[in-house]
C-alpha cells in the first residue's frame, strides 16, 4: 500500500543483500525540506543522510562543501557519561574522524570550479551494537548526494575490513575487531578506489593490497543499489556554472611564464619557493603596469592562472624529464636531520627535519589514572592511555593566522600518527604509564603527519618507552599521464598541490602499522595503489635507518623528572581489601605515604611518586593487605584473642591463625596468659592450613 507523506511524494525503498545482511535505502519518509534525504537501514542500524545545496555560486576560491557525522547517544540507548553534559554538543574526535572518512572520498568527485554551497550530514538514529555504523553513514551521505542533481560523480560506498584467522571480513563484531590484525577502511566508486585509511599490527604490504581489492569488490552491491535508487527518483539535473580561469587569461599567463619555469626553478626548498615568489611578484607588477586600475579586479583570476601554470610545469617536469620540482629523482628522499633530548625538563623530546618540513615532539609520562576517559555513542566509556596531539600554527607556513582550537586537519593528522605508534607500544603491565605525545610542527612543506610520526617515535624512545619496534613514515605522491602512473616518494607541497594522490604509509621493518590515502582523481585501480605501497617500503627503510643512527634503541633509564611507578598484580577478589569500606583504606594509604595509587579491574595496581621511599611504603602496605598466607612462612602478628586452648594471632589484614597452647613455648604451659597477653606482638610460623582454611601457627623454635 502506498503511503502519502506531507510532501505529496510516495515513500518507497530499494533493497539488496550486502555482506550477509539486507541494505535498504528509503526516501520521502523524513526530511521534506531538504534538497535530498535518504534513510539507510542495515541490520538494526539506521542512518539519515541529508544533503542541502545552495541555489547560486558563492564568491569563494574553493568548493564550499561541508560533511559532518553526528553521533546520537540515543541511537545506542545511552545517555552521555559526562557528569556535566548530557546533550550532544561539540562532536567528539571520533565523530570528526568519521566525518573526514566520509568527506575525503566524496570531495574529489565534484568538478573543479564548482562553487555551489553543499552541506551533507549523516546522523545515526539507531545503532546495531554488533558492528560500527560508519560505513552505513558513507552510503547514506552518498545516496543523498546522488539525488540532488548536482554534478556528483558518484555514488560512493565504503567498507571497514578486518583480517581474522587469515580471512578478510567486513562489519566485524567488537570481539572480532579485538583479535583482528588489520582495521582497513576502503571507499570507492564503481571503477576505482578513492580513499584508504588503516591501522595494522605490522602486516605485510601484500595483505594490505589484497584487502583493498577484496573491499572494492565487496562494496559493489551498495554502489549499484544507490544507482537503482537514483534511477527511480530521477532527480532533475541542477543548472550551474563552473568558476574557472578565463581561457584568454590563462593563455596570456602561459605565454608570460614560458621560459621562466622548468629547469630555471628546479632548486631545493626553500630556494625554489623564494624564486617563485620573486617571479610571481614580477608577474603582477608587469600586468599592473600593463592593465592599470582594471587589474585590481582581475588580479585573483591572473593569480590563479599563474598557479595553474606552475602546477602544469611540475607535472611536465615529472612526466617528461623524470625530475621533480626540487631536482630530486622520483624515489629520492629529502635531506634528513634529527636530534633528541634537547628539552631539558621534558620526559622525552625530539626534533625531526625532512627538507623544510620539521616536527618537534614532546613526550610526557604520567600514572595510568591520567588516561583519557572517552565517551562515545558506539561503546561504553573506555580509557585512552596513549594520546598524540598535533599542532600547526600559521607561522609554520609563513602566514599570519589567529591561534585557536585544533581543526579537523589537526585532529586527523594527530590520529594518524597515534595510530602509527599504537601497535608497538608496551602493555600496561610492562610499562604502567599514561603517555601524551605532542607534535609541534615548526615548518611545513609537505608530509607533516609523517614528520609527526617519526618525531613521536624518537621522542618516545628518548623518554625510555620500551617500544616493540621503531616506526617510520613516508608520504607517496602520484602523477597520472593518461594511463601511465608516476609514483613519487616523499612528496613536498608543490607535488601534492599539482598531483593526483597523497598516500601516507607508516610501519616497522616488519610491516605496516598505518596508512592513509586521499585521491584527487576519480578513483584508481588497485594495481597502481599496490605500486605506491611497494615503493614506499624502501623509503620507509631509508628514513628508519636515519632515525636509528640518532637513537638506536629506547633509553634504559627514564628522565629524572618523570614520575616513578611500580606495579603489582593482585587477585581481583582482593581489590576490595585495598580500597576499603567507602575508600577508607586507599585514602589512608595515599594520605600517609604521599603516593598516587591506581587500581584496574583486572587487579593491576600502580603506585606512583617522585619519592622512592613513598612508593616502597605504599607497596608494602598493599602487599600486606592482599598477601595470601603461606605454610612455613614466619610473620609478625598481634594477639587478638585468648582462649584456654590457645591464642589467636592476626598475621595479615583480615587473616587470623591459632597458636595451640602446646605450641606457645618449649615444655609444658599451664595457662596461655603465662606466655602471651592480648594486644602483644609476637613472631609466629604457619605450620598448616586445613581444607576449611583454618591456619595453625607455632611460636616454638623462632
Amino acid at each position: 500500500m502506498s503511503i502519502i507523506n506531507p510532501s505529496g511524494k510516495d515513500i518507497f525503498s530499494v533493497t539488496t543483500e550486502w555482506c550477509g545482511r539486507p541494505l535498504t535505502l528509503e526516501v520521502n519518509r523524513v526530511g521534506f525540506r531538504t534538497t535530498a534525504s535518504v534513510v539507510a537501514r542495515y541490520g538494526d542500524t539506521v542512518v539519515l543522510g541529508t544533503a542541502m545545496v545552495g541555489s547560486r555560486p558563492v564568491e569563494l576560491d574553493y568548493f564550499p562543501l561541508s560533511i559532518d557525522y553526528e553521533e546520537k547517544f540515543y541511537a545506542a540507548g545511552k545517555i552521555s557519561g559526562s557528569r556535566f553534559i548530557k546533550r550532544e554538543g561539540r562532536p567528539s574526535d571520533e565523530a570528526i574522524l568519521i566525518g573526514r572518512l566520509i568527506d575525503r572520498p566524496i570531495r574529489p568527485l565534484f568538478p573543479k570550479g564548482y562553487r555551489q554551497e553543499v552541506q551533507v550530514v549523516s546522523s545515526v538514529l539507531s545503532m546495531d551494537p554488533s558492528f560500527r555504523p560508519d560505513m552505513v553513514a558513507i552510503v547514506a551521505a552518498s545516496a543523498a548526494l546522488s539525488l540532488t542533481g548536482t554534478p556528483f560523480d558518484g555514488p560512493v560506498a565504503g567498507l571497514r575490513v578486518g583480517h581474522v584467522n587469515g580471512e578478510f571480513k567486513a562489519f566485524l563484531t567488537p570481539e572480532e575487531r579485538a583479535v583482528s590484525d588489520l582495521d582497513l577502511v576502503v571507499a570507492g566508486i564503481e571503477n576505482g578506489i578513492t580513499m584508504v585509511e588503516a591501522g595494522a599490527h605490522e602486516v605485510s604490504e601484500q595483505v594490505i593490497i589484497d584487502a583493498m581489492a577484496w573491499a572494492h569488490q565487496m562494496m559493489q552491491p551498495a554502489i549499484q543499489l544507490q544507482r537503482q535508487l537514483a534511477e527511480k527518483v530521477a532527480p532533475a539535473a541542477q543548472q550551474y556554472e563552473l568558476v574557472l580561469p578565463d581561457e584568454t587569461i590563462q593563455s596570456e599567463v602561459d605565454a608570460w611564464v614560458d621560459g621562466k619555469f622548468g629547469a630555471a626553478i628546479r632548486r631545493a626548498y626553500p630556494e625554489r619557493n623564494e624564486l617563485i615568489a620573486d617571479i610571481r611578484q614580477a608577474f603582477h607588477d608587469e600586468f599592473t603596469e600593463k592593465l592599470g586600475e582594471s587589474y585590481d579586479e582581475l588580479r585573483p583570476q591572473y593569480d590563479e592562472a599563474f598557479t595553474l601554470a606552475l602546477h602544469k610545469d611540475v607535472r611536465r617536469g615529472i612526466v617528461e624529464d623524470k625530475v621533480r620540482p626540487d631536482g630530486r629523482q622520483l624515489t629520492e628522499i629529502r635531506p634528513l636531520s634529527s636530534e633528541v633530548g634537547f628539552l631539558p625538563r621534558a620526559h622525552g623530546s625530539s626534533l625531526f627535519t625532512r627538507g623544510v618540513t620539521q616536527g618537534m615532539n614532546i613526550v610526557t609520562l604520567a600514572p595510568l589514572s591520567y588516561a583519557q576517559l572517552v565517551d562515545t555513542m558506539e561503546q561504553t566509556d573506555y580509557e585512552r592511555r596513549y594520546m598524540h596531539h598535533y599542532n600547526a600554527p600559521g607561522y609554520t607556513v609563513g602566514e599570519v593566522r589567529r591561534l585557536g582550537s585544533p581543526g579537523r586537519r589537526e585532529i586527523g593528522h594527530g590520529y594518524l600518527a597515534e595510530r602509527a605508534l599504537t601497535p608497538v607500544l608496551p602493555s600496561e603491565e610492562e610499562f604502567p604509564y599514561a603517555i601524551r605525545s605532542v607534535t609541534e610542527i615548526m615548518s611545513q612543506n609537505g608530509s607533516t603527519s609523517m614528520a609527526a610520526t617519526c618525531s613521536s617515535c624518537l621522542a618516545l624512545m628518548d623518554a625510555g618507552v620500551p617500544l616493540k619496534a621503531p616506526v617510520s613514515g613516508i608520504a607517496m605522491g602520484l602523477m597520472m599521464d593518461g594511463d601511465t602512473p608516476y609514483v613519487l616518494s616523499d612528496i613536498a607541497d608543490a607535488e601534492d598541490f599539482a598531483g593526483d594522490m597523497d598516500f601516507k604509509v607508516t610501519g616497522t621493518a616488519k610491516g605496516i602499522t598505518a596508512l592513509q590515502m586521499d585521491m584527487k582523481v576519480h578513483g584508481l585501480p588497485v594495481d597502481i595503489l599496490a605500486q605506491a605501497i611497494e615503493q614506499s617500503k624502501a623509503g620507509r627503510a631509508h628514513i628508519l635507518e636515519h632515525m636509528l643512527s640518532v637513537l638506536p634503541q629506547p633509553r634504559q633509564a627514564l628522565s629524572p623528572y618523570a614520575p616513578r611507578i611500580e606495579k603489582i598484580k593482585i587477585n581481583p577478589d582482593k581489590i576490595g581489601a585495598v580500597i576499603g569500606k567507602g575508600g577508607e583504606m586507599i585514602n589512608k594509604i595515599t594520605s600517609e605515604t604521599g603516593a598516587e595509587i591506581d587500581i584496574k579491574e583486572d587487579g593491576l595496581i600502580t603506585v606512583a611518586s617522585p619519592d622512592g621511599a613513598s612508593i616502597e611504603k605504599a607497596m608494602n602496605w598493599i602487599k600486606s593487605l592482599v598477601e595470601e598466607p603461606e605454610v612455613g612462612k614466619i610473620y609478625e602478628g598481634r594477639v587478638v584473642g585468648i582462649k584456654d586452648f590457645g591464642a589467636f594471632v592476626n598475621i595479615l589484614p583480615g587473616v587470623d591463625g591459632m597458636v595451640h597452647i602446646s605450641k606457645l613455648a618449649e615444655g609444658r604451659v599451664n595457662k596461655v596468659t603465662d606466655v602471651v597477653k592480648e594486644g602483644q606482638t609476637v613472631r609466629v610460623k604457619i605450620t598448616g592450613i586445613d581444607e576449611r582454611g583454618k591456619i595453625n601457627l607455632t611460636m616454638i623454635g623462632l
